[in-house]
Formats: C-alpha cells, structure tokens, sequence
C-alpha cells in the first residue's frame, strides 16, 4: 500500500511541476506579447495566441488577467528573447528558446548543461539550417468528426496533418501562422496549441542507451527557468 501511495504522490508532483512550468513559461510570453503589442488581445495577434495556450493548458483566468496587468505595469519585468544553440553528444543539434531578465546568467547555465553532458554551446545561427520553423496548431479529437476537421484545416491552410486517436496536428509554413490562426478562429476552432516551433529537416538515429543519454541532457536544459521550448533533431 506504501509503495501505491508513493508511486501515485510521485505522478501528482510530477503533473504538478509540469504544469507549474506551462504557467511560467505562458506568462513569460504574455509579458514578453504585452510589452511589444499592448494589452488588448484583439489588436495583438501574439498576445491573443499566449492567451488561447494559457486555455488550452487550463491556467486560471484570473492568472492571466493578473498577468496581462502585470505586464503593462511600468515595474513589470523585462524579459529578453535569446536562442541558444549546441551540440549534443552523438552530433545531436540542440536550440532552446529562452526568455530572461539576465541573460549573463543564462548563457551560463545552458553552457554548464551542455559541458555536463558531454555537449558544447554553438555560436548564434550555426544551427538554424538544421531546423524548418513552422506553425503548429493541436486540437482535441473528442466530439469532432476527424474527416470534417481535417477539410477544415485544409482550408485553413494547413500544409500537412498528423491524427491519432486523441489528437489532431496541423501545420502551417511559417509565413502563413497568423493568417491560419485568424481562419481558425473565424470558424469558431480554438486549438489547445498555437505556436511556431522548429522542426528538424532531418533526424539522428541514436540507441536507446545513446537517446537516454540525451534525454538526460535535454530535460536538465528544460528545468532551467529561463527556457520557454527545446528542439531537437534525434529520430
């Protein structure tokens, strides 16, 4: 019974570390949203997607509301966006996307990661070619009829799409992200993701003794505060 119990408070920690993580990096962009296009949602595209994640990822109302404020107050903090870039063992390419108030600090701890694991920290933009960045956008399966959504979001201008029996997975050329978020919503489809992520052009096969490793150094990256999303290319 000791062990059930443990075991069960273990997941719970974990959901709970999990979603603590969302909320921090969701409110990390609406600031980051607020402070380049202000604080109404309706005129400020980037604004409004943070603001469709923080729904899909169940964050509280009043949380975003207080973050929005937050935000447009004169002593809200200043985050900086900075991409980093490296190579892990086994030659696989790392980005993490941060966004910090101290990027000497940073810089020093995704170095102190990548020097850890047997990795080292690239110079700025060798990395990018490795990567297309496209538009994402996931929707719940329940309660939709998978053909009619998928013609949907065909006509939204969805370029490829992935379905499971869960989920829904469209993507978007880069260019065409916002205008297929405005299609969505004009068709009442509210996705529980919307974002531009990097999709590797091409993928390291690795053994599983070689991806645990790996793993070991992607999720020490991911704990460390400063970092929104990290993108790999292992297969």
């Amino acid at each position: 019974m000791g062990r059930i119990f443990e075991k069960r408070k273990h997941k719970m920690f974990a959901r709970f570390d999990r979603m603590s993580k969302a909320f921090t990096r969701i409110g990390k962009e609406i600031a980051i949203a607020v402070k380049l296009g202000g604080s109404d949602p309706a005129g400020n595209p980037r604004l409004r997607t943070a603001v469709q994640n923080a729904r899909g990822a169940n964050m509280p109302k009043d949380r975003v509301e207080a973050a929005i404020k937050r935000a447009s107050s004169k002593d809200s903090e200043n985050f900086i966006e900075i991409v980093y870039e490296g190579y892990g063992p086994y030659g696989v390419a790392i980005i993490a996307e941060c966004a910090t108030d101290n990027p000497t600090r940073t810089v020093a701890n995704i170095r102190s990661c990548f020097n850890k694991y047997n990795g080292s920290l690239a110079t700025s933009g060798a990395l990018e070619f490795l990567f297309q960045r496209r538009g994402v956008f996931k929707f719940p399966l329940a309660g939709q009829n998978p053909e009619e959504l998928e013609l949907t979001l065909i006509e939204c201008g969805a370029d490829d799409i992935e379905m499971d029996e869960e989920e829904a997975i469209a993507y978007s050329e880069f260019s065409n992200f916002i205008a297929m978020q405005k299609k969505l919503e004009e068709r009442g489809l509210s996705p529980t993701v919307s974002e531009i992520q990097r999709i590797p052009a091409n993928t390291v096969s690795l053994t599983d003794e070689q991806s645990e490793e790996l793993a070991k150094l992607i999720d020490r990256i991911e704990e460390d505060d400063d970092v929104q999303s990290v993108y790999h290319n292992i297969a």
